[in-house]
């Protein structure tokens, strides 16, 4: 990327900023109908800016705390925390953004996607959304990140979160009983809150 491109995709960072603080300024809070606060991750990742993708990363947090983000968003914010060494974070959003879709990993790694029989209770939570993904673990920049990730799907703890995610989502799928369904979504909002 040379320098001039660079210099482009940083000023385009900087006018969304600018549109979503004017935003603020109008209505005393944010009305991004438009998803502007969604496109500077992938932007900070093409310049490979990981610093100023974590910053964004903590102002997203404090402006938008109750956003849970769409599941590349989640993937991306799991990119920045790993550039910048913050492997345990890392690994909380990479959790994050498997629970908003759990084809995500499989899209990254250039495996087959296999429609699991579960619950899919949001339109990103299906195997089409993964085409969305522009990242890969070919990409010469996140090779490392790859590797990490790779280790990290390995691991007991993930593995068994898994386990525990799936098992719950492919009961959701068949129950009717009203207060079973209750009870499984209370014991999968512990999972994802990390209880």
């Amino acid at each position: 990327m040379t320098p001039k491109q660079i210099e482009r995709i940083q000023t385009k960072i900087k006018k969304i900023r600018s549109a979503l603080t004017e935003e603020k300024r109008i209505y005393g809070g944010f009305h991004d109908g438009r998803g502007l606060r969604y496109e500077s991750l992938e932007l900070y990742i093409k310049i490979q800016d990981f610093k100023g993708g974590l910053n964004y990363t903590r102002w997203f947090d404090k402006n938008f705390s109750d956003d849970i983000g769409s599941p590349i968003f989640l993937f991306e914010w799991t990119i920045i925390l790993f550039k910048n060494a913050r492997l345990k974070d890392a690994e909380s959003k990479a959790l994050e953004a498997y629970f908003s879709n759990s084809y995500l990993f499989d899209k990254f790694f250039g495996r087959p996607i296999m429609p699991i029989e579960k619950y899919e209770y949001s339109n990103f939570d299906i195997p089409e959304f993964t085409d969305y993904l522009a990242y890969s673990k070919n990409q010469t920049e996140l090779s490392d990140f790859g590797d990490w990730l790779a280790d990290f799907e390995k691991s007991e703890r993930f593995e068994k979160i898994k386990a525990k995610f799936l098992e719950i989502n492919k009961r959701l799928k068949t129950e009717t009983d009203i207060e079973t369904r209750g009870l499984l979504l209370q014991q999968l909002r512990q999972l994802e809150d990390g209880k």
